[in-house]
């Protein structure tokens, strides 16, 4: 075991580290020969599209077009390791359960199906056949088709997405619960009231121009770090970069391009933020506001002044509606309310404020820092505010761009995985499929949950992902998935879901993207889209890791006409032998995809159709709204700190250096220089002081909820680190077991993964304690903390 070390990390994101994590992960799942082939042929277009991030590449023709963790999910699919049926049986799931997430997925590729077999508590072989056969005859003894649930990765690919939502639709249900539940829900919800389109309106030839970049929540050097290339350009160009997170994150202050010889030679670097505002966690909503209220400050005093205005008052006439309502409820918002919420000075605020009023083009980005919030709506709408102030939506270098994770997640939801479908796309897909679409609105994650919960004997089926890691509430989530009937899981690698099963299981293993996919009529290609809008191909270079290997498409097709058998008019088995006749009926579903075989197969792909981007407002009243909302004061941090005396902290849950969503990839966190321990927990020095305690102590968290539940999450290591005060950061899934099931976004319903009231006390040994599950031997380094 190595020793842990916490230490400041002082380099430069990227450069001689990235290269060396690259080549570690490679040798490590033992593939140096084939990772390095692999790599060569990520975003690239013959290639396969990195099964890592959503970040669009330039052009998608261009040579070395990956990134550290992008390289880490590559090298993890190649792996030359395997799952076997061998290894998987020899162990009770109860065994399994006991291991960490990171060794279960260090066992490497599933290689044939499996069901769980209570009797002996172990995991055995089926047969395919067998399997959709059971899986038909559970779901065929349903009550009610809504007693299914069906859940979606982001990497599921768009034709398997879009054979998967018909599927179930013909089945007679929109159960779709989905990552989007768990991550960008509010982006959409908040820019479609607001502008009509749930996507960013950006491209990345955006970046090229802008005058500023404004990040909240985000932090690129770990989540996208291809983004941080864009960044670099903007920097040197003089563009000003402002990034607004409790956290100092190395990604957002100094990136070493490893693809640049210069700077890696002479060990030179790029300074990212031109200024960097450390806002409170869910501080965000008063930091915007705060800077709009300088904006109309300085409008008001040049209109007084006789001078230019500093609003787009042209833009605002002809685009928009309830400006005169929001900026009476803007200037009417008291200073005080806003420095006390957003933690920041007002000279700060207004800095910020001056560099927007100073640049032409604007663009703002968010990541989850934003999106997982009680009050996520109201903030997203507030930046969005901010940009039509002056016009920055509809013009090269500005407009909003939310930055979205997995590598299709975008995509899924374009192909219909939506519970809450729209008249008029089930009218379209009825027609052209010939049947009558369920038109009650399904169930979203946290809806899922509660219905597993509430009501014992349904099926769950998940297309990939580790729902039961990804989801809040753990041990509540773990109990829903346990009361089903039948729990299903499509993956490519052992993980956490797959232990939490129901009364009957089946782990279902597919290709990985790096796979070639070989079908009756040939290799086949996939499609995805990015956090941009463009669609392209994706096709693996890589054999199976198994000749027992079903893709995605065809788990679906053969799913379907093992249930629909005898009652669907669609030949499933036809549109699963050749993708390009799947990629027909999509072009026939929806009109941005017409022509969509011969669009898709031009190499980059093709960009969607964004009407926000041609100031082509699909809103109630055709323009753009602005939308008033006060600084929120009653929160459940703000309910919390009033009912106790002793100190309740906000807990904002985040990934690892070596993480990428539920993923483990390694024990450190480079950038934040932690290393060899997972269980940290990331605090001002300060409140250390305060609570009595010092670097390196042990301590529990309990998460404070009205539902007089006790949730905790035991034995963390205290790391002095630069967050501000009453602030605490802390790893997911190890923390997820802290947010309640009822605490989510209002409208959105995405849980509150950022915002956790906590209180923070000597660790106890408990024996009951989930820590039990999340922390086991084989994960654990030594006790001794070198801090330097």
């Amino acid at each position: 075991m190595s020793k842990k070390i916490v230490q400041v990390y002082d380099r430069p994101a990227g450069g001689w580290g990235a290269l060396k994590s690259v080549a570690e992960q490679i040798f490590q799942q033992g593939i140096p020969g084939k990772g390095a082939r692999t790599l060569l042929s990520a975003n690239q277009p013959d290639g396969f599209d990195c099964p890592g991030c959503a970040w669009p590449d330039q052009d998608h023709t261009s040579t070395f077009e990956f990134c550290e963790n992008g390289a880490k999910a590559v090298a993890a699919e190649s792996t030359a390791r395997r799952a076997t049926p061998e290894l998987i049986s020899k162990h009770t799931v109860q065994w399994l359960s006991e291991q960490t997430d990171f060794w279960l997925e260090g066992q490497g590729r599933l290689t044939q199906p499996m069901q769980y077999d209570r009797a002996t508590d172990k995991y055995q072989v089926i047969e395919w056949a067998q399997a959709f056969d059971l899986i038909a005859k559970r779901l065929n003894a349903l009550a009610s088709p809504n007693d299914a649930i069906f859940y979606t990765s982001g990497r599921t690919s768009n034709e398997a997405a879009f054979l998967y939502q018909l599927f179930v639709r013909e089945f007679g249900t929109n159960n779709f619960p989905d990552c989007s539940n768990m991550c960008h829900e509010p982006s959409g919800f908040a820019m479609k009231a607001a502008i009509g389109v749930g996507k960013g309106t950006v491209l990345l030839s955006d970046f090229e121009v802008a005058d500023a970049i404004l990040i909240f929540g985000q932090n690129p050097g770990t989540n996208h770090p291809r983004m941080l290339g864009e960044l670099r350009a903007a920097s040197k160009r003089g563009a000003s970069i402002v990034s607004f997170n409790p956290l100092r994150e190395r990604g957002l202050e100094k990136f070493q391009n490893p693809q640049n010889m210069v700077e890696m030679i002479g060990d030179q670097s790029t300074s990212i933020s031109s200024d960097y505002f450390q806002v409170k966690i869910g501080g965000d909503l008063a930091t915007v506001k705060g800077m709009i209220k300088c904006v109309l400050e300085a409008d008001l005093a040049a209109q007084q002044a006789g001078k230019a205005r500093i609003i787009d008052l042209d833009f605002i006439a002809q685009h928009t509606a309830n400006f005169d309502s929001f900026a009476a409820d803007v200037m009417a918002e008291p200073w005080d309310v806003v420095l006390r919420e957003s933690g920041l000075e007002r000279a700060q605020i207004q800095r910020a404020a001056d560099i927007y009023i100073g640049a032409g083009k604007v663009i703002a980005c968010w990541g989850m820092g934003i999106t997982q919030h009680k009050h996520s709506v109201a903030t997203i709408q507030m930046i969005v505010n901010l940009l039509l102030l002056r016009g920055n939506i509809g013009r090269p270098g500005a407009g909003p761009c939310p930055v979205r994770g997995h590598s299709n997640v975008q995509g899924d939801r374009t192909m219909g995985i939506y519970e809450k479908p729209s008249p008029a796309f089930l009218d379209r897909l009825g027609q052209v499929f010939d049947f009558a679409p369920p038109r009650e609105d399904g169930y979203d994650t946290v809806g899922a949950i509660q219905a597993m919960l509430d009501e014992s004997n349904k099926v769950f089926f998940a297309m990939g992902g580790n729902f039961a890691t990804a989801t809040p509430d753990t041990d509540l989530t773990h109990r829903a998935l346990q009361n089903c009937a039948l729990t299903v899981h499509v993956a490519t690698k052992l993980n956490r879901s797959h232990l939490i099963c129901g009364r009957e299981a089946l782990i279902l293993p597919c290709l990985g993207r790096t796979e070639i996919d070989i079908q009756e009529t040939g290799p086949q290609a996939v499609s995805v889209e990015d956090s941009m809008s463009m669609v392209h191909l994706s096709s693996g270079i890589n054999a199976p890791a198994s000749s027992n290997l079903l893709s995605e498409p065809m788990i679906v097709a053969r799913m379907a006409a093992a249930t629909l058998k005898g009652r669907s008019k669609t030949d499933w088995m036809w549109l699963a032998a050749d993708y390009d006749r799947i990629r027909d009926k999509i072009a026939e579903v929806f009109d941005d995809f017409a022509d969509f075989n011969s669009k898709v197969k031009v190499p980059g792909g093709f960009h969607l159709r964004n009407t926000a981007s041609e100031r082509n407002w699909v809103t109630a009243n055709k323009k753009a709204n602005f939308y008033a909302h006060p600084v929120p004061t009653d929160l459940p941090i703000h309910q919390a700190r009033q009912s106790r005396t002793s100190p309740v902290f906000n807990l904002g849950t985040m990934r690892s250096h070596d993480q990428y969503n539920t993923t483990i990839y390694g024990m450190n966190d480079r950038y934040r220089g932690v290393f060899g321990e997972r269980r940290v927990l990331f605090i001002n020095k300060e409140d250390i002081a305060e609570l009595g305690m010092k670097v390196g102590d042990w301590v529990d968290l309990e998460s404070l909820c009205d539902d007089k539940i006790q949730r905790q999450a035991k034995r963390f290591m205290l790391v002095e680190y630069n967050i501000p005060r009453g602030c605490l950061a802390a790893y997911f899934p190890e923390t997820n077991n802290l947010i309640p099931l009822s605490s989510f976004a209002d409208f959105a319903r995405t849980p509150t993964s950022k915002s956790i009231p906590v209180v923070v006390t000597p660790h106890t040994a408990s024996q009951n304690s989930s820590e039990s599950k999340a922390v086991s031997k084989p994960q654990m380094a030594s006790d001794a903390v070198s801090h330097v």
